[in-house]
């Protein structure tokens, strides 16, 4: 007989990548605190699983999770992708047949095949956890071209499975407003719109915490990383991919240069610096005036202490209304102003609720002379409190666990 908190997290990410360990498991964790019985599967690289599969299982251990980890089969070809659906499917009707779950909360889209499928036919209550519009970011990041009849039948395939997840959906988690406000504005919802709870991908303010940073610690990272203590500092924390516009970024620091001479720009990324590097000087930028490092993830907010400003421009496209970039979060709890751009999910709103940074509305020289020009004075204390209030994990799996207690 199944009990009112059991549950089966189903998620097409792995654990043993940085996003589980940042996005899932303190939320899992945070709500096992709180009574629920959480059956945990997870689709892992192998590389990586046989890295971190240790350190992921004591951490569910110590959380009471039951993790059921699985191969995710690389190469992206669609027949191993249709497979490794198949066998999701199987997995969560073998797994409720011996927990008779409650509730199953599906990360994405991949996994709420499995999640309306177990909805259907066993009446599991479903939490559809959308994390973005996902069939339109395969496009509009250029994966999915559907001049291709076979991208363009995949496409409508799962924009038809996008409605169902939201109409059958005992409930919708959705990382922005933009987000929600853009799914209620469709006509099959006029009338009965789905249940929608907002929740941002949230920080853990213990770790991004400037008060657990000492000048002599920022004195020794500068050192290592030849930066001197009059140096201006811009700065870029996360991976440059698909969605990361670092053409615009690097205009725009070649702006600030005019305006503040000793300006350098620190990269906190496991990018190749070569492809940053050759893009610099392609555009006349000294590679002095370069920085770029990697670190782990604990040692982020040593790194972002660093900042006089952060900066990230993404690419707005209409599947972007529904993002929530991690970064914010994590820039904002550590005090440093932002400069964004518009158009990206709830960015640019929290940023002039919070007072926590300059908004970018077009990619031009005379927009970014006007925002470097700008003499507001940002109070450190204001942005941390900005994102203690809408980013903290507390709140998130406060959030999360309200939506829980409403499928009991």
């Amino acid at each position: 007989m199944s009990t009112s908190k059991t549950v089966l997290y189903l998620s097409y990410d792995g654990m043993t990548d940085p996003l589980g360990q940042s996005q899932v498991l303190p939320y899992l964790k945070g709500l096992a605190k709180n009574g629920y019985i959480i059956h945990l599967v997870s689709h892992e690289k192998m590389t990586k699983f046989n890295e971190g599969k240790a350190h992921i299982q004591n951490i569910c251990n110590k959380a009471g999770i039951f993790w059921h980890p699985q191969d995710y089969t690389t190469g992206g070809s669609l027949r191993q992708t249709w497979r490794q659906i198949k066998r999701m499917k199987k997995i969560s009707i073998y797994l409720n047949e011996k927990h008779n779950f409650r509730i199953v909360h599906c990360r994405s889209y991949i996994a709420a095949l499995s999640g309306i499928n177990l909805k259907r036919k066993k009446g599991v209550k479903f939490i559809f956890d959308m994390r973005g519009f996902w069939a339109d970011e395969r496009v509009d990041g250029k994966i999915w071209d559907l001049k291709n009849p076979v991208y363009r039948l995949i496409y409508y395939y799962f924009k038809k499975k996008e409605r169902q997840f939201f109409r059958e959906a005992d409930y919708t988690i959705s990382l922005t407003s933009n987000g929600e406000q853009e799914i209620k504005s469709w006509k099959f919802f006029k009338q009965n719109p789905p249940k929608i709870k907002v929740i941002p991908c949230c920080v853990d303010l213990n770790l991004f915490d400037p008060l657990k940073i000492t000048e002599e610690d920022k004195a020794e990272q500068r050192k290592n990383l030849g930066i001197s203590s009059n140096d201006y500092i811009l700065g870029y924390v996360g991976s440059i991919g698909t969605w990361y516009m670092l053409s615009e970024m690097l205009d725009y620091f070649k702006v600030l240069k005019t305006k503040q001479p000793n300006a350098r720009f620190l990269f906190i990324s496991g990018e190749n610096p070569e492809s940053i590097l050759e893009l610099a000087e392609e555009k006349n930028i000294n590679k002095e005036d370069i920085i770029i490092t990697s670190a782990l993830h604990y040692q982020v907010p040593l790194n972002i202490s660093l900042f006089n400003k952060s900066i990230f421009f993404i690419l707005p496209a209409y599947s972007k209304k529904a993002s929530s970039p991690t970064k914010q979060g994590e820039i904002m709890a550590m005090g440093i102003p932002l400069v964004c751009n518009s158009g990206v999910g709830d960015t640019d709103a929290i940023v002039r609720e919070f007072k926590s940074g300059l908004v970018i509305e077009e990619f031009n020289e005379k927009e970014y002379l006007n925002a470097i020009s700008n003499t507001i004075e940002f109070d450190p204390n204001n942005i941390t409190k900005g994102a203690r209030e809408y980013f903290s994990l507390e709140e998130g799996v406060n959030r999360y666990l309200s939506v829980y207690e409403s499928c009991e």
